[in-house]
């Protein structure tokens, strides 16, 4: 079976540039040249795997049609760290990166992705690719520290474009994204959804407030932005004028409910929220400001026993067990009770590092703010391994004009003495990284960094 690069016809727009439209007609020459070129390039034709790194947005899609179309795979690590693209260089001969100018992943052969007016404006029809084709691998950290591997066939891929447009309902709707396209919800919810859910997207990754708000304000309506509750909360606080937008998207934190409703006021749309992992991709959807329950998008089933939930069907590839506490509510909806690493147990006493988060950056004058379970013993606490002590949690804090003392008695009115910090950090700033997420190891050092300096400390 084979499945088509795009279910646009050849005069719909499906890319937007400044100033300018692309039309898939255009888009599929694009890509049909691309692929000519890796084929027969001395270094790229025998490849079978490569790295797209390109931060154009169209540019990226460009480069992963043409990789599948040419019969290779790209594939997609959690960062382009040089220890990485090591790892993989090593797992994957042969490996090339695609890119635009900007981010070429190091000592891997490289080819540039330009591309020129076509001849003919009116372009091509969308070309087929085997629906069994491992068009894309993703990856998660492994707990070795070797990145593990997802395989994503072209035919699952297009299903699960299909079904989240089915849900959100974006055909004709152009798409602002300020999630990298390499990352699985930044791909999901732009380039799939432009490729097989009729949708166009911006070219642009914005970043700041007001790059979102000009990028939303250069596509025409109806439009949807899709985001991450960091990018969203920033935004929010800005005091920019928010351009009219029609549908926001949020994905790979938590979402504060006063988040979510302050966002469908300011932009006079519906905000809905994501669920998934890299491993089966997105399963659920949730307007959270309307109702606490996620439902399991078209085609996608669940099913529970001792391990936990696990998800199956549809674009799913096998049947993945979640990470997450589950609890089914019918057959096709659940709720989330917290992930079973970001549960804490000190004396007895149980909560969610999820819930801890929620209630410090509640804290008026908190500008962003983590708990983090941290490894150090006590002092006195023994070097046998079986010597047992209470775990404590530190926090690190961004709240200009607070003092430790300020926010520790915010805190002991929120939360249980048992989950106060200790210590509890003031710091310029967060690592997040490009999807607004907080990376354990990040924060670890950041940690160890401050944590000599009594200036910065609660003990």
């Amino acid at each position: 079976m084979q499945y088509p690069l795009s279910n646009h016809q050849i005069g719909d727009v499906i890319a937007h540039q400044r100033g300018e439209v692309i039309t898939a007609g255009q888009f599929h020459r694009h890509a049909l040249d691309l692929a000519k070129k890796l084929q027969q390039a001395p270094q790229a034709g025998k490849a079978p795997y490569v790295i797209n790194t390109c931060q154009d947005r169209y540019l990226f899609m460009v480069g992963f049609a043409a990789a599948a179309l040419a019969g290779k795979t790209t594939l997609m690590p959690s960062s382009f760290a040089p220890h990485t693209i090591a790892q993989l260089k090593a797992r994957y001969p042969g490996l090339i990166c695609l890119h635009d100018g900007r981010d070429q992943a190091e000592d891997l052969p490289a080819l540039r992705i330009d591309v020129a007016p076509s001849s003919d404006p009116r372009g091509e029809p969308a070309p087929l690719i085997d629906a069994e084709h491992v068009a894309a691998i993703v990856f998660t950290s492994g707990s070795t520290g070797e990145p593990t591997a997802h395989l994503k066939t072209w035919g699952r891929l297009c299903l699960n474009g299909a079904s989240e447009a089915e849900r959100l309902g974006t055909c004709g709707v152009a798409i602002v994204a300020t999630v990298p396209a390499q990352h699985m919800y930044g791909f999901e919810s732009s380039v799939l959804l432009a490729l097989q859910g009729g949708a166009s997207l911006w070219h642009h990754k914005p970043f700041y407030p007001a790059d979102i708000a000009e990028a939303l304000t250069a596509v025409p309506r109806p439009r949807m932005l899709v985001t991450t509750p960091f990018h969203l909360s920033t935004l929010m606080d800005s005091g920019l004028a928010l351009p009219p937008c029609d549908m926001v998207l949020s994905a790979t934190a938590p979402l504060a409910l006063p988040l979510a409703q302050r966002a469908e006021t300011g932009f006079s749309a519906p905000l809905l929220e994501i669920y998934g992992c890299t491993e089966s991709g997105q399963v659920a959807s949730r307007r959270p400001a309307k109702n606490p329950e996620w439902r399991l998008l078209p085609g996608v089933q669940m099913s529970t026993d001792e391990a936990g939930a696990w998800v199956h069907g549809g674009h799913v590839e096998g049947r993945v067990l979640l990470t997450d506490h589950i609890e089914t509510q019918g057959s096709d909806t659940f709720v989330l009770l917290g992930r079973h690493a970001d549960m804490v147990n000190i004396v007895g006493k149980r909560t969610s590092i999820a819930h801890l988060n929620a209630q410090l950056q509640a804290i008026p004058g908190v500008v962003d703010g983590c708990f983090l379970q941290h490894d150090e013993q006590p002092s006195g606490a023994g070097p046998r391994p079986e010597t047992s002590y209470v775990q404590r949690l530190a926090a690190l804090v961004v709240a200009p004009g607070l003092s430790g003392e300020e926010l520790l008695d915010e805190l002991r009115a929120r939360l249980d003495p048992v989950f106060l910090p200790r210590p509890l950090l003031l710091v310029d700033s967060l690592p997040r990284n490009a999807t607004g997420k907080l990376v354990r190891s990040d924060l670890l050092e950041l940690y160890a960094a401050h944590r000599a300096s009594p200036s910065g400390s609660r003990p």
